[in-house]
């Protein structure tokens, strides 16, 4: 076939489907075109805040939450600065070395993060367990009252959630600077976010003593500083 006819025979076919398009326009009414697709980063960047992915169905009860995973990350906050005292004097102990910084921030990370695993219904205690409830003058609230100090003030327990949430985005700014001194402030706030939360729903019979040993501790803290100071 030559040039002109190839292109004679194009000509043809494209003339024959703009005719169809045409056609079918005007038998027709148009139907909308669905949008595309959105890609995961668009959907991520648009997702309205408050909705998820799926449903979040809780593993454990908060008395076992708080023991196998908050707990034991705050500790990478608590433990990472303090006063040791050895056979040759009082130590300081901060965080030095990127792996001392990294383990500070899995924890902050875990405040920050786990404090709203917090918010979904849960028991409060494994099945069976009434904490240490029984008894004139149990020291701690059984699961039942907990919960029904709970549901009587929701806002007041979410409270508490934001300020433990708060603490770990204070130390992920502190680890992001690389500030030891202001770990030592964020340490007490985040003992403060616990004892409060602790004397509100687990054994608020003991909100009265808490204030005084958190005295007693604060003049102890000081009182070791200033003899390393003086050293």
């Amino acid at each position: 076939m030559t040039q002109q006819g190839r292109f004679d025979r194009l000509f043809a076919t494209v003339s024959l489907s703009l005719f169809g398009v045409l056609t079918s326009m005007c038998s027709s009414p148009a139907k909308p075109v669905p949008p595309p697709a959105a890609s995961a980063t668009a959907i991520s960047t648009q997702m309205p805040s408050g909705q998820l992915w799926g449903d979040m169905k809780p593993v454990v009860s908060v008395k076992e939450l708080m023991r196998d995973m908050i707990d034991p990350f705050a500790d990478n906050i608590f433990d990472a600065v303090g006063t040791v005292t050895t056979s040759n004097g009082t130590v300081d102990k901060a965080p030095k070395t990127e792996a001392d910084w990294d383990k500070v921030r899995v924890g902050a990370v875990s405040m920050a993060e786990g404090a709203y695993l917090l918010k979904i219904p849960r028991p409060f205690a494994p099945s069976g367990d009434e904490n240490n409830s029984q008894g004139p003058d149990a020291p701690e609230l059984s699961p039942a009252a907990i919960l029904a100090k709970l549901e009587r003030d929701p806002v007041l327990w979410n409270a508490k959630i934001e300020a433990l949430r708060n603490v770990g985005l204070e130390v992920l700014e502190i680890v992001r600077q690389k500030d030891a001194k202001a770990l030592w402030d964020a340490g007490e706030d985040l003992d403060v976010a616990c004892e409060n939360c602790h004397l509100e729903y687990w054994y608020p019979g003991e909100k009265d003593l808490m204030p005084k040993l958190n005295e007693r501790i604060r003049a102890l803290r000081e009182k070791v500083e200033g003899a390393s100071k003086k050293k």
